[in-house]
């Protein structure tokens, strides 16, 4: 799963986060954002006290949009990368304790734009042979898929595609909006240093997106890295009951989810580490009390001089 500002939101919309579906499934790709959606970083954004000791919220908006947009960035260049993605999920009881953990890994892949997340392993042991067949068998699906697309059917995703990037990119843009920021101090993460801001729901806002109904659920702090403007660290908490669908399901106040991002290859920063605690019910039947746990490693590049094959057949160029 690959992560940007509006699918970390999602998740803590998602009843079981999309983890307990069967990882068969190729998971739909994250749409990649033009050029013209990003922020070239040309100098560090300042944060200075005026003469009241406070950040003007100027200051603050202009740091949320660099980091926006350079978020929107990061999602287009995440998919010229594979890598390999653990989700534990820690099932609860009514008291709270764990009565039941469970593991799965899962090597993530870009397939002629389709993101695809092969399982390799369960409870940290390989698959059996079977298993291992029929994941074998997804991706060559994929493949065949789009080998054999028509040109009425590209266009069609393709367009399908420009639209979802377009919901992506306003939704992401209305964050600095949606909420009251505040400069709450700076912190050390992983060596670079960081401004901490915490935000609450801006009162009375008026979202002009429909994804963005969800913000004002939220509130939450943000570590933004001073000299490249990228978030670091997100630790997003439901702070009232959403409803979701005419009954389909309710998020209860409490759901929470820590996100961690790092650089790699020292010119993208992608997800690291998300810690999510669920509690939710679907339909009025269905409960999900979780902690979930989502690690990130492994990163490699798409090159020109290798190649990666399934199934005996070339699928891509890597």
């Amino acid at each position: 799963m690959r992560f940007s500002l509006k699918i970390l939101f999602a998740v803590a919309l998602l009843p079981g986060c999309a983890l307990a579906q069967d990882s068969t499934s190729a998971s739909p790709s994250t749409p990649s954002i033009p050029a013209a959606a990003t922020a070239v970083v040309l100098r560090p954004v300042e944060l200075k006290p005026d003469a009241t000791g406070a950040v003007p919220p100027e200051q603050i908006r202009e740091l949320l949009l660099r980091a926006e947009a350079n978020d929107l960035e990061n999602v287009k260049r995440q998919r010229d990368y594979t890598f390999i993605e653990r989700v534990e999920q820690h099932h609860l009881d009514n008291h709270g304790g764990v009565k039941k953990i469970e593991s799965r890994t899962m090597e993530v892949l870009d397939l002629y734009g389709e993101e695809v997340a092969r399982l390799t392993a369960k409870d940290d042991k390989p698959l059996p042979p079977n298993e291992a067949k029929k994941e074998e068998d997804k991706i060559q699906k994929v493949i065949d898929k789009r080998k054999n697309e028509s040109e009425d059917d590209r266009r069609k995703r393709l367009e399908k595609e420009d639209k979802a990037r377009e919901e992506d990119r306003k939704f992401v843009l209305e964050i600095a909006d949606a909420f009251n920021f505040r400069l709450v101090g700076s912190e050390t993460i992983d060596g670079r240093d960081a401004w901490v801001l915490e935000g609450d729901p801006r009162p009375g806002y008026e979202p002009k997106t429909r994804g963005a109904k969800m913000l004002s659920k939220f509130k939450g702090r943000v570590w933004i890295e001073k000299s490249e403007a990228q978030w670091v660290k997100l630790d997003i908490t439901a702070i009232d009951t959403l409803s979701i669908g005419f009954v389909l399901a309710r998020i209860h106040k409490g759901t929470r989810i820590i996100a961690e991002q790092a650089k790699v290859n020292d010119e993208v920063w992608l997800p690291k580490h998300v810690q999510l605690h669920l509690d939710a019910r679907v339909a009025l039947f269905k409960s999900f009390d979780e902690d979930v746990e989502m690690t990130y490693r492994d990163y490699k590049k798409f090159r020109v001089d290798t190649k990666i094959t399934v199934a005996g057949e070339e699928n891509r160029k890597q």
